[in-house]
């Protein structure tokens, strides 16, 4: 299994993204590695969904109701390629590749496969009725129903691999959650990712699987 999530790590990270380049060697991160590696800007990874286990997942397949956008699950397979994500910088800052990341940050997560950005919106969500969240834009299109804050549990003050954390969708109010309520088995398994306003024990995610590039920098 690690060899698998190294192989497509390896393909992502050289192929699919030419924004990457550096100096130093990325990290990666297969699912048995328990290392508390430093998250940066440019690292592509896997949200894991830190009650069910389930990974934030998403492809170009819309939604039935809703906003019509691009949908996002929680997915049981550790393998699949769908589930990697960009982390960037919001527009207009002065943040780099290779950068540290601290709680109380805002920040974006791009689906690698699309190019399209982790959203939220008064949309009600299909299975419950919360906010919907799926993925919309492109490289050249993002606005702020892409911004998220980084709220990271404990005494820790700059993301790490192995720290749970919460992330507060900054237009609607409500953090981005997860359950085991799940869609039809024509979905292989998968469950309802949406957005909350109260804080709770399911609204905890923690960085999993990835290629994490080396720190050149922090604030």
């Amino acid at each position: 299994m690690a060899f698998s999530c190294f192989g497509v790590a390896i393909f992502l990270f050289l192929f699919l993204d030419s924004d990457f380049s550096f100096n130093s060697p990325p990290v990666f991160v297969s699912a048995a590695a328990s290392e508390g590696v430093e998250i940066t800007y440019g690292s592509v990874i896997k949200l894991m969904h830190e009650k069910t286990k389930f990974r934030l997942h998403s492809h170009d397949v819309p939604y039935g109701s809703g906003s019509g956008q691009q949908s996002v699950t929680g997915f049981p397979n550790v393998d699949d390629s769908n589930s990697y994500w960009i982390v960037r910088p919001i527009p207009d800052t002065n943040e780099k590749q290779g950068n540290t990341i601290k709680s109380g940050t805002i920040i974006r997560l791009q689906h690698m496969r699309t190019r399209r950005w982790l959203h939220s919106h008064l949309h009600a969500s299909p299975i419950t009725g919360n906010m919907e969240v799926s993925c919309f834009g492109d490289d050249g299109n993002s606005d702020t129903g892409d911004h998220w804050k980084l709220e990271i549990e404990g005494s820790g003050k700059s993301w790490r691999q192995d720290q749970k954390v919460r992330l507060f969708h900054v237009d609607t109010q409500g953090y981005l959650h997860s359950h085991d309520k799940k869609f039809s088995r024509t979905a292989g398994g998968q469950q309802e990712v949406c957005g909350v306003r109260l804080k709770r024990p399911d609204n905890i995610w923690m960085a999993s699987e990835g290629v994490y590039l080396p720190v050149t920098g922090s604030k």
